[in-house]
């Protein structure tokens, strides 16, 4: 099998660039929180509440209607939504209205959105 790959034979080529880079990174912790916060949007499940949400705030019972799932599936997804501050709720009266937590979130959805709509 022959390989097209170009492989770097060197150390460093641009150490300048390298060391500035460097300086920037943030530390492996936050990294790794990030990494965690990205495998949120792993579920389908978890993206359809999100995007759902994005048009407008739902309860429990509207949300699994929606998505044809049960009421504890759904439940269950917004529980991680809601750990993870992506989703956020509000009662009125008996009602538990669900929203995205921030402008941040509806960001991430709508550019994920047009991303993928360029392909």
């Amino acid at each position: 099998m022959v390989k097209n790959e170009a492989i770097c034979d060197c150390e460093v080529i641009h150490t300048e660039l390298v060391e500035k880079v460097k300086g920037q990174l943030k530390p492996d912790e936050v990294i790794c929180d990030l990494a965690d916060f990205f495998k949120i949007f792993g579920d389908t499940t978890r993206v359809k509440i999100l995007y759902a949400l994005d048009q407008s705030d739902l309860c429990v019972c509207d949300i699994s209607a929606l998505l044809n799932m049960t009421v504890s599936a759904i439940s269950h997804q917004l529980k991680i939504l809601r750990e993870a501050n992506l989703v956020k709720n509000r009662r009125e009266g008996k009602i538990v209205y669900y929203s995205l937590a921030d402008r941040h979130v509806q960001e991430i959805i709508e550019c994920g959105i047009e991303h993928i709509s360029e392909l």
